[in-house]
């Protein structure tokens, strides 16, 4: 068992450090492609989805709706790879687009904004660590941590959808 969790803890490691820095470089390529979608209502939506799966998520634990909570974890869990993928695809193939609010809106903007991307961040080895704690039924620290990972990824998706909602005029 100690020999799992130490194999899952390197892979936590290297994913925690390697999908930020990934997705940084990826910001720097451009692929000359037009895509079939617009991709930001789309991630957005995804992100939505994605609090509504934490929100029930949690209010079945509560309930003892295990398997429903498991269930329901594992689908936030791709629904938030989805939404990376689709970023970044975006993000590839489109200028980023420029927040045209002024005054105290802008304000607002770049603090929600910032916020996001650093708690984005920060986000990834918690989630990791949770679900570890979870596949590996050392269910104790799992709670433990989950205190934590829930808000903090709650904020993140909702976070994401305000962005998209403030930005969305200037596209």
């Amino acid at each position: 068992m100690q020999e799992n969790i130490k194999k899952y803890n390197k892979w936590i490691v290297i994913l925690s450090i390697t999908i930020p820095v990934v997705v940084a470089l990826l910001f720097s390529v451009k692929i000359d492609v037009n895509l079939p979608v617009f991709l930001p209502p789309i991630y957005a939506s995804i992100n939505a989805l994605t609090s509504v799966l934490l929100v029930v998520a949690v209010w079945a634990v509560k309930n003892k709706k295990l398997t429903l909570h498991e269930k329901l974890m594992k689908t936030a869990i791709v629904f938030s790879v989805v939404f990376l993928v689709l970023y970044v695809a975006y993000h590839m193939t489109s200028n980023s687009t420029k927040f045209g609010g002024e005054g105290s809106l802008r304000t607002v903007y770049f603090i929600i904004l910032i916020s996001h991307i650093i708690l984005s961040i920060v986000v990834i080895p918690f989630v990791l660590i949770t679900y570890v704690r979870a596949i590996t039924n050392n269910i104790e620290l799992h709670k433990k941590i989950a205190i934590f990972t829930f808000p903090l990824w709650l904020y993140v998706a909702i976070s994401g959808v305000v962005v998209y909602l403030m930005i969305s005029p200037y596209y």
